[in-house]
């Protein structure tokens, strides 16, 4: 049995033996290049479970909205792993109603991009591990997968789950060529002068159009009312102006620094193709420079910021 028979197999045990009430993962989508969230309640039904780079969700994003007295089992990886961490730490889950079932991830593909390399429709599309096979027209089309890696992925070092309570498969590094790791946006963006810093956040933040996709596809973002949303007092501007969108992006950014996952889910969610992630990515860095904290590397330790301590200094009380 290979191994997501093996996951398959254990999704059907904890249900039939009751040990949760769902089960969270991804069945395939309707359309070519998307599987969808699948929750399953009935041990049949755990054959229609899939994963593989076409699952692009934080599946985590969905926990904090159930039932906190739901027995819930989660196929996760890496990335959706540390964000259990994060949340149980943050009190939005109880951990002891979970049943991790931790899975070494391959990579998410990025669809866009493989949309973008072929002419014509695609009628349907397999990820076999090593390769993407395509059918347009009729016609077979095979592409080398590493290429339309997402972003997040080419540079992930959480690929093996963490604080699971069982792991089923081999972890594996990603086999990138050195042509296939250019630099991420948190390098290319230091390199440049703080004026031209400003030019490509504008460029970015410009086509964004506030539909608010990066917060809902986050699983960070659970706030029952966003700052954006507040109106007594206002926070920032609602309409879609400049200034306004310019301080949701730095805000939200700076509400993840020491809790994003960088997982990338914003960016995929996102209608305009924005770049959000290099600002959470150049925070989080600086969080494990300035303090040596990793988000979900234990199940205690607390986001920096989110830390307060009777010694303190109250430098920020005037």
């Amino acid at each position: 049995m290979d191994d997501f028979g093996q996951v398959r197999k254990e999704a059907a045990r904890i249900l039939s033996e009751k040990k949760v009430d769902v089960v969270l993962g991804f069945k395939s989508g309707t359309i070519p290049l998307k599987a969808q969230p699948a929750f399953i309640t009935s041990a049949k039904d755990a054959n229609t479970l899939i994963l593989d780079g076409f699952c692009q969700n934080n599946l985590a994003v969905f926990l904090h909205d159930l039932p906190k007295d739901k027995r819930i089992g989660f196929i996760c990886r890496g990335c959706e792993s540390r964000a259990v961490r994060a949340l149980a730490i943050e009190h939005q889950v109880k951990r002891e109603n979970l049943y991790l079932i931790g899975v070494p991830c391959s990579g998410i593909l990025d669809w866009k991009k493989i949309q973008d390399e072929v002419e014509g429709p695609i009628t349907s599309a397999v990820d076999n591990g090593k390769e993407i096979i395509l059918e347009i027209h009729g016609e077979k089309q095979t592409l080398k997968r590493n290429a339309f890696l997402v972003d997040s992925c080419r540079t992930c070092t959480g690929i093996e789950p963490v604080g699971t309570d069982v792991i089923i498969g081999e972890v594996h590094l990603l086999d990138l060529d050195d042509d296939e790791l250019p630099p991420t946006w948190a390098e290319e963006f230091e390199k440049h002068s703080p004026e031209e810093r400003y030019q490509l956040f504008t460029e970015e933040t410009d086509r964004c159009i506030r539909c608010y996709a990066c917060r809902e596809a986050c699983p960070m973002c659970y706030c029952a009312e966003c700052f954006v949303d507040h109106i007594m007092p206002r926070w920032s501007e609602s309409m879609v102006t400049r200034g306004g969108t310019q301080a949701w992006h730095l805000i939200r950014a700076f509400h993840q620094t020491g809790r994003c996952v960088e997982c990338g889910a914003c960016e995929r969610a996102c209608p305009m193709d924005i770049k959000m992630t290099y600002m959470t990515d150049k925070l989080n860095a600086d969080m494990k420079k300035k303090y040596g904290f990793e988000v979900g590397a234990d199940d205690e330790k607390q986001p920096p910021f989110a830390t307060i301590t009777l010694d303190d200094k109250n430098r920020f009380v005037s």
